[in-house]
């Protein structure tokens, strides 16, 4: 056993000791009654129908924020009233100052602090799923789901009605919530569903519950109170359809000859979303053809690194619900890493993204920009009010490119072959939700027939794992959660000799014990496993983990992984401080130590880190960190060559802010990290600002400078028999300075609730000097030598500029009219390795563009 696992042993072993009684707030969880309605109800925001007139109001909300279980300091009624169609609800705030009302206008689901209502439904009654509606003063929908009992995701766009009025008295609210949106068990007499209401009075920074959960507990969901009084309802099996049709014209830079390129493309398409419920707990989702062309565009990146780039999914077939496929960090609510490489094991931009396969040599090659989708289907809910359930089915074409000037006469190479993608998540919760057992399914199939595919694509790739969580203690204080999977991927053995190889594996590393490259094999596996220890209520802070993912360990055709051979563990616990002062609403301060190592017993990375964090009472925030990592062994550095020594680090960052809510909102992100007896640093500043001239437009700005000293950058493998001090090979490094210089702008103008004008832009340069080449002098060592490569001969300048502006027009509830414009502007050639801002600005506005316009017009019907 390694020595330093056993502060985790101790600390797990004795988790009783520590428990803390739970809080000690008390809140009334006072029955809510809803009412069948006798007339039907106009959401326009005046609340004039007679249901909305009654007695039966709920006003017993209490603060969270700021003053954490005092009486609001307005006063709030919500009503709830039904039909055999929909839930309503209509809420009057009332504020004695309603000229200071903040109805910020924004598009749905931006969020800009500004006073809003929120309802909170449980309809399974599970006490720890749900749904959440909020509407902004200005009249703005948000909506999501609830999960996890605390946590929330917005990715979900609910078909529904809501309106606001700001009027003499304060506002009202008023949603209409059609059934077919929501997922309940049908009953042939009276409903019983959890619900929760939130009010959010900005001026104040005050945020009033029904029941809420308390800054020193956990449980969100499982708080609430019951709905009842809805009785001979029945969610109904209804099919909504959105069709859509797009039309696009792409002006792009080409060369004159290129045949297949003449500047310009015009394209029609076509294609639909379905959505309809199988009984009344399950929904299928299906697409074919799907179109992305209302997405933001991807930021620009300069990576040197040996780790793919992680993009987020902005698609709205896959963002949609994709909380149904998280695995792993289930049960507990807060979950920390400390360079522990979490895979993401259902990464969905693997489905449709760019062909991967290589192509012949030719003059010109016309290739399409992504797989096309075939089709697509997701199946998401509850068999039972204990059993989640969420499947995904996926299939793309095989594609082909086109050639001219082949010199062997093709004219057609085939870049993708058809696939079929597969995920199955299922989770059991036990009674009271004690417990909790998962199980997660991945596959990726292809059909690769031709011989120069079998080479570059893996044949099948399959992962299955189980996570859960179990709490300690019958108040819930201790909790355990994590997850156990394999993984096998099979293909060719050139295929599989290239998955040892990539940089996820590194088994051609020479001096290895674990484990040998083996060119014959037609197969990999791997197994892997992560578990945490968390404390969740109290001031108490403990977070605890050990886990580990072989060398062979590989979800990456479908997810997401950085690096396998990896053992890791961290301690860490803090302590946090709730109860306002004179100058600080809340405070935390926490800090952990952690290690890692490779399967061979290489200390591959340790460290002591904290952080705090303040709140203050003029809702400034300011986080600042500290770290100190000793010296440890990099297994990575050459690139599947022998080990080198990682010198000792030290990191410090700061991040500030102001008042969100203020017409000018500051913040500054900065931090540095210093390696002194490697020569090398890198430093960062991001600072921004965001400025509302009015209540429905917000423009941030925030630009950033990088500035990275590298003494020992990797450039290049050189085959050196002669060389046997390091396997026969040169392993040839050099100092980078690398420059950056970057902003990001964004601009959201609301004209309505439904008509909304959103633009984001990046211009990037960034400008990398090498000099001083050397190559490994010994392995397992920071030792050098010189080599013979000329300084800057890998320099780079590269000068990019997208741009993207979304014109989106909701004309009836899930019904929508987007025009769109993306622009993109790119040039590495090396023009001068002096960071002159001017004339690389210049360059910027000069470069060819390629400039993108799309028309989108989609139609809701609910059959």
């Amino acid at each position: 056993m390694k020595p330093a696992l056993l502060p985790f042993l101790l600390l797990v072993l004795s988790a009783p000791a520590f428990a803390q009684a739970p809080d000690t707030l008390t809140m009334a969880k006072v029955p809510v009654p809803a009412i069948r309605l006798s007339s039907p109800v106009a959401v326009d925001g005046v609340l004039d129908e007679p249901v909305w007139q009654n007695g039966s109001g709920i006003t017993n909300f209490t603060q969270r924020d700021p003053d954490e279980g005092a009486p609001p300091s307005q006063r709030t009624e919500v009503r709830i009233a039904y039909d055999d169609d929909a839930l309503y609800v209509g809420a009057r705030l009332y504020d004695t100052a309603p000229d200071s009302i903040l109805a910020r206008l924004t598009r749905r689901d931006w969020f800009v602090p500004g006073d809003q209502f929120a309802l909170f439904l449980d309809p399974l009654r599970d006490k720890r799923s749900g749904y959440y509606f909020m509407m902004s003063a200005a009249g703005t929908q948000f909506d999501g789901t609830l999960l996890n009992d605390s946590w929330d995701d917005d990715s979900w766009d609910g078909v529904w009605e809501g309106k606001a009025k700001v009027d003499s008295l304060g506002w009202t609210a008023e949603m209409r919530i059609p059934y077919t949106q929501l997922r309940f068990a049908t009953k042939d007499q009276a409903c019983t569903w959890g619900v929760n209401f939130k009010r959010v009075l900005q001026r104040r920074n005050e945020s009033d519950y029904v029941v809420y959960q308390p800054k020193k507990g956990s449980g969100f969901v499982s708080r609430f109170p019951d709905l009842v009084g809805i009785e001979h309802i029945s969610a109904e099996r209804t099919i909504e359809l959105s069709p859509y049709v797009t039309g696009k014209a792409a002006f792009l830079t080409h060369a004159p000859s290129d045949p297949f390129n003449d500047g310009s493309e015009f394209k029609p398409n076509a294609g639909f979303d379905l959505r309809t419920s199988l009984g009344s707990k399950l929904t299928l989702v299906a697409t074919a053809n799907p179109d992305f062309g209302q997405v933001e565009v991807d930021p620009a990146v300069v990576n040197l690194s040996d780790v793919e780039t992680f993009y987020p999914e902005k698609r709205p077939f896959f963002v949609e619900g994709s909380s149904n496929f998280s695995f792993g960090q289930q049960g507990a609510n807060d979950y920390w890493g400390f360079n522990w490489p979490e895979p993401t094991f259902f990464y969905s931009r693997r489905i449709g993204r760019a062909p991967q396969g290589g192509t012949p040599d030719a003059d010109y090659v016309d290739a399409p920009a992504g797989v096309t989708i075939l089709g697509a289907t997701k199946l998401t809910g509850k068999l039972s009010p204990s059993w989640n359930l969420g499947s995904m089915l996926a299939l793309t074409s095989h594609e082909e490119a086109t050639l001219s000037g082949n010199p062997d006469g093709l004219t057609e190479a085939t870049v993708e072959p058809g696939t079929f993608y597969g995920v199955m998540r299922a989770q059991k919760e036990f009674p009271n939700r004690k417990y909790g057992l998962g199980l997660m399914v991945t596959d990726v199939a292809r059909t690769v027939d031709q011989p120069e595919l079998k080479s570059q694509f893996n044949d099948n790739s399959l992962m299955a794992g189980f996570d859960g969580w179990w709490f300690l203690d019958k108040r819930k204080n201790w909790v355990v959660s994590g997850w156990t999977a394999g993984t096998r991927i099979d293909g060719d053995a050139e295929r599989i000799a290239g998955v040892q190889t990539n940089s996820l594996h590194y088994f051609q590393r020479p001096d290895a014990d674990e484990f040998r490259y083996d060119p014959t094999r037609t197969s990999l596996s791997g197994y892997g496993s992560r578990y945490w220890l968390n404390h969740q209520n109290g001031e108490l802070i403990v977070n605890a983990a050990a886990g580990f993912m072989s060398p062979g360990f590989d979800v990456n055709d479908i997810g997401f992984m950085s690096r396998a051979d990896v053992i890791n563990y961290h301690v860490g616990g803090g302590w946090k401080w709730t109860k306002p002062t004179k100058h600080r609403k809340y405070q935390d301060w926490i800090a952990a130590i952690f290690q890692s190592w490779d399967f061979d017993g290489n200390n591959t990375n340790a460290g002591i880190w904290t952080q705090g964090s303040t709140e203050f009472q003029n809702n400034n925030s300011w986080n600042y960190r500290l770290a100190y990592n000793p010296k440890t062994t990099s297994v990575r550095r050459t690139r599947g060559g022998p080990r080198t020594t990682n010198l000792p680090g030290y990191e410090i960052g700061t991040y500030f802010d102001t008042d969100g809510k203020a017409k000018f909102f500051y913040f500054v992100d900065t931090g540095a990290y210093f390696q002194p007896e490697a020569h090398s640093q890198n430093w960062y500043a991001y600072p921004g600002v965001e400025f509302k001239p009015a209540s429905n437009v917000t423009l941030r700005i925030g630009p950033g400078y990088e500035d990275v000293v590298e003494y020992a950058q990797y450039v290049t493998t050189v085959e050196n028999p002669a060389n046997t001090d390091t396997y026969g090979a040169d392993y040839v490094f050099a100092t980078l300075h690398q420059r950056q210089i970057s902003a990001n702008i964004r601009l959201n103008w609301a004209f309505t609730p439904a008509l909304s004008l959103q633009f984001f832009g990046q211009p990037l340069i960034a400008i990398g000097e090498y000099s001083d080449y050397k190559a490994l002098a010994q392995p397992n060592t920071f030792d050098f030598k010189p080599y013979p490569i000329a300084n800057g001969a890998n320099n780079f300048n590269v000068t990019s500029l997208i741009g993207n502006a979304v014109l989106r027009y909701e004309y009836r509830p899930g019904s929508a009219f987007y025009l769109v414009w993306s622009q993109n502007r790119y040039d590495d050639a090396a023009v001068g390795n002096d960071f002159d801002f001017a004339s690389s600005r210049k360059r910027m506005w000069t470069m060819d563009a390629d400039n993108v316009f799309l028309a989108k017009f989609t139609y809701y019907f609910n059959l």
